[in-house]
């Protein structure tokens, strides 16, 4: 047991160096710019991913610490039919993409988490973000793979390993979630803070 925490602890540590920290830093202040500016956040990813895009989502839209108004973000995993209809029809490389097309303004965000960085559902979402003059922020392992030339605000690690890129994500975005809350809403941590 002491064995696999030290590992896992090695594991983020390497991740978090200081360009990586700086890079969280500059997605939090895009986030925060952008939310503020009215635009909207797509996020997308499969698997653990897009339960990931899930969590991420209900943290902006939700509350992360405190509460506050809610922010636009959408995770484009969420409706079954869509998915399966499209996927069906079409094919399932594209189920992403189709929805950027359809929900994606120019100014807006696309998230996208691929722990391998070759999902070729979430390339095609990238493609169509680019065309309509999305912003796009990546979060992957291996120093993100095929998505890499794609990604305007890369969060990519070395990590191959999926639970451990996982992992270095749920790190990853609690932190934007915090900071982007922090950015946004200070008003409200000091209100809370006197309410106490």
């Amino acid at each position: 047991m002491n064995f696999w925490v030290e590992e896992r602890l090695q594991c983020l540590q390497q991740a978090f160096n200081s360009e990586y920290c700086q890079a969280v830093e500059q997605v939090s202040h895009l986030l925060a710019n952008r939310f503020q500016a009215g635009h909207t956040l797509l996020i997308c990813g499969n698997g653990g991913s897009a339960a990931d895009a899930q969590h991420i989502a209900a943290e902006f839209v939700g509350r992360f610490q405190i509460d506050r108004p809610g922010l636009p973000a959408i995770a484009l995993g969420t409706n079954p039919a869509t998915l399966t209809a499209w996927g069906n029809d079409h094919e399932f490389e594209t189920i992403f993409a189709r929805q950027v097309q359809s929900f994606g303004k120019a100014g807006d965000l696309l998230w996208v988490l691929s722990t391998s960085g070759r999902s070729r559902n979430i390339l095609h979402a990238l493609k169509i973000a680019k065309e309509k003059g999305l912003i796009t922020i990546g979060m992957a392992g291996n120093n993100g793979g095929m998505i890499s030339s794609l990604i305007d605000y890369p969060l990519f690690v070395a990590e191959k390993n999926t639970p451990y890129v996982q992992e270095i994500h749920l790190i990853t975005y609690h932190r934007i979630c915090q900071q982007v809350e922090a950015m946004l809403f200070a008003e409200n941590i000091v209100e809370k803070k006197i309410a106490v």
